[in-house]
């Protein structure tokens, strides 16, 4: 499986339709657009609907965007109609003998001892090396259950590194990590890097939170004859006790913000200042003011607290 879409390179927001977006999804997404406008990317949008959807998600997260000047330059990309993809992708690898079954449950991984030198939370190679007998006896368990094995990947189970903008060089082991889950959905690692690579995406924009996959889905890309793409991995937005920002906070979502009073040019503000820019020159209130003063050489590399306005 090779090659990718025509034409130039892309950037992409992939989220997942499973309700509004908080304030910090809209920055990651923002600041995805403002990088392809500088760089001369396609700007494309991407649904990632194949575990939690909130019907009708997806379409309020593009007209956000579209109120807030941004609009993607093809037709999103529906994770839920490209299964077959996803599929053949996952046929390549085993065709190569890098696919395997797993039984284990999650509770198993976690209590199974920890491959020497392995970080925490790494798969421990239960299933990898078992007999055809072996392999028989489980598949009868998790049927008599309802449940099917899980496919992963056999993988070097070596660090690996890649180069990012913001963070330069990340570094995380590989280990032997999920392709299909066992409830037969298809996962994010492969979807990803299957996906980015049919739509031409070059440069990845999205959370630091998700620094640490970037290797395994370089590795992964390099299997599948996928170019790996740029990656810049930018600070989360998080609530005043530093942890991650989520709807219980408060006002966070653009909706809410919008019945609070805020309009389109406070929300540019904050982002603004949330990145370390506000002074830097030109106020900005629009899209356009974003593009042109996104300095991604200058950005605030530590985490910006959102605190949100009192209800009015």
């Amino acid at each position: 499986m090779t090659g990718s879409a025509a034409g130039p390179g892309a950037g992409r927001f992939a989220p997942s339709p499973s309700g509004d977006l908080h304030i910090g999804n809209i920055r990651s997404g923002l600041l995805t657009y403002a990088r392809a406008r500088q760089t001369g990317r396609r700007f494309l949008w991407r649904i990632e609907d194949l575990d939690r959807v909130r019907p009708g998600s997806a379409e309020s997260q593009l007209a956000v965007f579209a109120e807030l000047g941004v609009r993607p330059d093809e037709e999103p990309l529906v994770q839920s109609e490209r299964l077959e993809v996803y599929a053949r992708a996952v046929e390549v690898l085993d065709e190569a003998g890098l696919v395997y079954e797993c039984y284990c449950s999650r509770k198993d991984i976690a209590q199974a001892p920890s491959a020497p030198h392995a970080p925490p939370g790494a798969y421990p190679g239960t299933c990898r090396n078992l007999g055809a007998g072996e392999r028989d006896e489980q598949r009868r368990r998790l049927a008599a259950n309802g449940r099917q094995p899980a496919l992963r990947l056999r993988t070097d189970n070596r660090e690996h590194h890649v180069d990012d903008v913001i963070l330069g060089r990340v570094g995380a082991v590989v280990d032997d990590f999920v392709l299909r889950r066992g409830d037969g959905v298809f996962a994010y690692n492969l979807t990803v890097v299957v996906d980015d690579g049919a739509s031409g995406v070059d440069e990845v924009v999205r959370g630091d939170d998700l620094a640490s996959s970037a290797p395994r889905q370089a590795y992964l890309a390099r299997l599948l004859g996928i170019r790996e793409p740029e990656w810049v991995h930018v600070p989360l937005v998080l609530n005043s006790e530093r942890k991650r920002l989520a709807k219980r906070d408060g006002a966070v979502t653009y909706q809410q913000l919008c019945a609070q009073g805020w309009t389109r040019a406070d929300i540019f503000a904050w982002m603004q200042r949330s990145l370390g820019l506000a002074e830097a020159g030109t106020e900005w209130t629009d899209i356009d003011a974003m593009v042109a003063g996104a300095d991604f050489d200058r950005l605030d590399r530590a985490p910006a607290i959102f605190v949100p306005p009192e209800p009015a």
